[in-house]
C-alpha cells in the first residue's frame, strides 16, 4: 500500500503536521510520499491525505490548485483533508471556520474525511498585523493522531 501526504502550509505547521500523519500512516504499514501540494502528484497511490493551511477567510492556494490538478486521480482513490488555522482547538472555533474548509473543497470529488484542527501563530514569522495575534500552537496532537489512525483503516495492508 501506498499513500501520499500532500501538504500546503505558508509557515511549516501544516507540513509538520503532514508529516506525523506520513509516521503514523507507516506505522500501520503503509509507505508514504510526503510532497509539498504545489508539486505533488497522485500516481500509483492507495490514498491520498491533503493538509492545508486555512488563510484569510480560505484554503492556502496550493490546497485548492492540488485538488483541481489531481481531480481524475482523486476520484478513483479514498482521500482526506485536514486543514488548520483556528486560533483555537476549542470545537466551536473549529466549527466556526469549517465553511473555509468546505469552500475549498467545493468542486472537488467528495473526501471520504475532513476536518479542521487548531493552527500555530508565531509572531516571528508573521507580518504585521497578524504578529499581533496572540502567539500560541493550538494543534490537538491527540486529534492529529485519530485522524491519522481513521485514515489508515480506509485501506488494506497486506499481511
Amino acid at each position: 500500500m501506498r499513500a501520499l501526504v500532500a501538504y500546503a502550509s505558508k509557515y511549516g505547521s501544516v507540513e509538520e503536521v503532514a508529516r506525523f500523519v506520513a509516521e503514523r500512516l507507516e506505522g500501520r504499514g503503509i509507505d508514504c510520499d510526503v510532497a509539498d501540494a504545489a508539486e505533488a502528484v497522485v500516481k500509483e497511490h492507495d490514498l491520498v491525505v491533503l493538509g492545508a493551511g486555512l488563510y484569510m477567510g480560505k484554503m492556502h492556494k496550493q490546497g485548492r490548485r492540488f485538488l483541481k490538478r489531481n481531480w481524475a486521480a482523486l476520484s478513483h482513490v479514498p482521500y482526506a483533508v485536514f486543514a488548520m488555522g483556528p486560533l483555537s482547538a476549542e470545537e466551536e472555533e473549529l466549527e466556526k471556520v469549517r465553511p473555509q474548509l468546505e469552500r475549498g473543497l467545493r468542486g472537488a470529488p467528495e473526501p471520504v474525511e475532513a476536518v479542521v484542527f487548531g493552527g500555530v501563530i508565531d509572531q516571528e514569522r508573521l507580518h504585521f498585523p497578524f504578529n499581533q495575534m496572540p502567539a500560541g500552537d493550538h494543534r490537538d496532537w491527540e486529534a492529529i493522531e485519530a485522524f491519522a489512525d481513521r485514515v489508515a483503516r480506509l485501506v488494506r495492508v497486506p499481511a
